[in-house]
């Protein structure tokens, strides 16, 4: 892969993290019953960052949980002949909770359906909301996020390669080619 332009550095991701942990609390009102999961890989360590943000404003603990949606995919055969499933943990009860579904990037809207599809598995929230790093655009289904770090329209040509020292060992937003 071959890198066209690096749009997000590492101070760029604090600060658009911190923006989005604000508009939570503002949207939310209360940070009661509201948990955040993150979709494996990318989600997790939003997650656990927004949550560090959460405490700094609100003087709370919002908890965390992790989802693996790798089984429900609508294009599993596509991706792996054999998926890792690695597995969530989400050890609180999604029942009539606030769950903020955290993805580091938005493309056809997939990968949010499946992970709305797993949490729906595990109990009836009272609500979903959807965090993401990057909105790049190419939608496929009616989903939209309701916290954007950055909008960033690209062809279909284009991968947004998302890094985190916590998963990729350095930090920063990348628009990458394949050529």
């Amino acid at each position: 892969m071959k890198t066209k332009s690096k749009i997000m550095d590492v101070k760029a991701i604090e600060r658009s993290m911190r923006r989005i942990a604000l508009e939570i609390v503002e949207h939310n009102k209360s940070m009661k019953n509201v948990f955040l999961v993150g979709i494996r890989s990318r989600g997790v360590p939003m997650a656990e960052r927004l949550a560090d943000y959460l405490k700094e404003i609100e003087g709370i603990e919002v908890r965390t949980g992790i989802l693996d949606i790798s089984l429900y995919r609508d294009d599993l055969s596509k991706v792996a002949e054999n998926p890792v499933h690695k597995g969530s943990d989400i050890e609180f009860n999604v029942e009539n909770a606030k769950i903020i579904l955290i993805d580091d990037v938005l493309y056809t809207g997939r990968t949010v359906r499946a992970a709305i599809d797993a949490i729906i598995d595990l109990g009836r929230p009272k609500e979903i909301q959807l965090c993401v790093l990057i909105d790049r655009g190419h939608k496929e289904l009616p989903i939209h996020a309701d916290y954007i770090g950055r909008s960033v329209p690209t062809s279909s040509e284009e991968i947004i390669k998302v890094s985190f020292l916590e998963t990729d060992k350095e930090e920063n937003v990348k628009i990458v080619t394949v050529n």
